[in-house]
């Protein structure tokens, strides 16, 4: 696997499997309890989708600790002024004369339909490490690629103020 996560990822990870284990694991274990005592197992529709849920629940914590186990930790820490990680940005558009706003996270949280950008996209990679202001040329795979311009970058930090830079 060999992903490479912060240690925020890793810490998300400790919980979702500590809230797996201690509570989806309870519910599931009496969910096919329940199912058991209704009788003949054969046909019994709630036995079998409880025992996949609990099976799903089985697999998803193993997956986790294997993906602890063999995660890369990188640093996410950048210079005040530049883009880094966890950082939201601003970005025009050139050519289609549009702004959006994404925030850059690892490999494991990115979600496009949240504007969750991976560090290791296109995106991503162009822009990391450049200030707001910055004309930045984007390449994709098999395309001739775009320019983007990095508007502003705003930096959360661990307790919770929010620092925002403007070009």
């Amino acid at each position: 696997m060999y992903d490479k996560v912060t240690q925020k990822d890793i810490e998300r990870m400790e919980a979702e499997i500590e809230h797996r284990k201690l509570v989806v694991r309870k519910e599931a274990l009496d969910a096919v309890k329940e199912a058991r005592a209704q009788g003949d197992l054969s046909e019994n529709f709630e036995y079998k989708a409880a025992k996949q849920f609990k099976n799903e629940n089985e697999k998803r914590i193993r997956y986790l600790e294997r993906m602890i186990k063999t995660a890369v930790v990188i640093s996410e820490e950048s210079r005040a002024d530049e883009a880094g990680m966890n950082n939201k940005v601003v970005l025009w558009f050139e050519e289609d004369e549009e702004e959006e706003e994404y925030t850059i996270v690892t490999t494991v949280r990115a979600n496009s339909l949240k504007r969750l950008i991976s560090n290791e996209s296109p995106l991503g990679k162009a822009i990391l490490g450049h200030k707001a202001g910055d004309r930045v040329f984007v390449k994709t795979d098999g395309q001739p690629g775009y320019y983007v311009t990095i508007r502003s970058i705003e930096n959360t930090e661990d307790d919770g103020s929010v620092g925002l830079r403007k070009y």
